[in-house]
């Protein structure tokens, strides 16, 4: 894999060979097709055979988009990967791209590649690589580290920062600079419950849940033994595991002053007899099918499930507070997204730009939830009627004021594994709750050899 250096020089020498043409966006930065990263090449084109010569000031005033239909003179091939569930969904919309700028000839190919390896495809040579992608926020350091996302200084239809949920935007965001679009912003957990169990009083304290599932004979099921969902309570608690600026190791506080008060916290759940560790995923809606789970602490992957079987009982909403050394404290999450980013070794970057915003702006942000229940990133998408009333979404978008982007290096999840599994079984061989805490953090803030 290299990083987008060499072709810099070939870039700004061909950008120098043709006339200028005014391409500010939104952001009012400067005109090459949205940013100064590494690589980046002009709107149209890094050649002067797709550049249209003219410079006058009538042109400038213009439209920053008219401007790059009236500079592009050849077809403009775009490459674009999406996972194999959204294939159908994006060739809907690349027919719909194309209807929209008739003046310009587009060749546009859709390739299937998942969200969660579009990391290892893209940077296994980023030169080669497709001229858009979708990708999960969690791969952005990585990519941006590696050359791969060209920084969205510019922006042409609509703005990015300013439309999108603040949490999406943030995930974007490398060293104050935006480099995604964000597409989707239901990656976290909430609480899934039984209405006719629970009263939407009863699910904002875990102790009165489990007080009334005690009563009911029901139980109330969460993976805390998946590092995934066992952040929720030590951030909740105000204590943090955090990605380094190399991007491969972490920091964390687990184990600093409140950190036992949360370990204990979490045996105290366990020995409740109600709140359970859910093994897998699967589980989730088995349990609750089979009348064991009245409440569940899930993401809106399980919502089709949980639906059918709960039916008119079905709800969701964020997830609860838990009592932490006498305190009541709100449960965080983790949050997770999908953008859409561009290759700053484009040969048309403005246009790979502007079908960014396309992709993701808020129409298409409601459509693609109509049409797969996709939990849109787009305020103005979040806001719809149709959204607020599902539940799921609904609970998300509830839940995303105590959610963070996640941000953790690989040393986080086994250690964090094996603590949540300690903890929520009664910690059964009686270690001191600090030396189980410095052990799991000394195995998160270890070096990666």
């Amino acid at each position: 894999m290299r990083k987008a250096t060499k072709k810099l020089a070939v870039t700004m020498a061909a950008a120098l060979m043709v006339s200028t043409v005014s391409l500010t966006g939104c952001g009012g930065a400067d005109s090459n097709g949205g940013g100064s990263s590494a690589g980046g090449s002009s709107a149209g084109s890094a050649s002067s055979s797709s550049v249209a010569s003219s410079g006058s000031s009538e042109q400038k005033a213009e439209d920053p988009v008219q401007n790059l239909i009236k500079a592009t003179t050849e077809t403009v091939k775009l490459n674009v990967w999406v996972s194999e569930q959204d294939q159908e969904f994006a060739q809907g919309l690349i027919d719909s791209f194309k209807a929209k700028y008739p003046d310009v000839t587009f060749d546009i190919t859709l390739g299937a590649k998942s969200e969660a390896d579009a990391k290892d495809g893209v940077l296994a040579d980023v030169e080669a690589a497709p001229d858009v992608y979708s990708f999960a926020d969690d791969q952005i350091l990585e990519l941006v580290n590696g050359g791969a996302l060209q920084e969205i200084a510019n922006t042409y239809t609509y703005d990015v920062k300013g439309e999108n949920l603040p949490g999406s935007v943030e995930a974007a965001t490398i060293n104050g600079k935006l480099y995604a679009y964000p597409r989707t912003a239901d990656n976290g957990y909430f609480m899934y419950y039984d209405k006719s169990i629970f009263s939407e009083s009863d699910v904002e304290s875990l102790d009165q849940m489990i007080a009334v599932a005690k009563e009911k004979k029901k139980k109330i099921g969460m993976m805390v033994s998946n590092a995934w969902y066992l952040y929720s309570f030590f951030k909740g608690a105000g204590l943090n595991v955090d990605l380094n600026e190399d991007g491969v190791t972490n920091s964390c506080t687990w184990n600093q002053a409140g950190g036992t008060d949360v370990a204990q916290a979490i045996i105290d759940l366990g020995k409740s007899g109600v709140f359970v560790d859910v093994k897998e995923d699967a589980d989730i809606p088995a349990g609750v099918k089979d009348g064991t789970f009245a409440a569940v602490v899930s993401g809106v992957w399980n919502a089709d499930a949980l639906e059918k079987t709960m039916k008119e009982n079905y709800a969701a909403t964020k997830l609860p507070t838990f009592t932490c050394g006498g305190e009541q404290k709100q449960m965080s999450s983790f949050a997770g997204f999908k953008m859409m980013g561009v290759n700053p070794y484009s040969k048309f970057v403005g246009w790979a730009m502007i079908f960014s915003e396309f992709y993701t702006n808020a129409d298409n942000q409601i459509a693609a939830f109509e049409a797969k229940g996709i939990g849109p990133a787009n305020i103005e998408a979040a806001n719809s009627e149709e959204v607020k009333k599902t539940p799921a979404i609904a609970a998300l978008a509830k839940q995303a004021a105590y959610a963070v982007p996640q941000r953790v290096g690989a040393n986080y999840w086994d250690p964090a594994n094996t603590l949540g599994k300690t903890l929520i079984s009664g910690n059964p061989k009686g270690t001191d709750l600090q030396k189980l805490l410095d052990n799991a953090v000394e195995g998160m803030t270890a070096p990666v050899k």
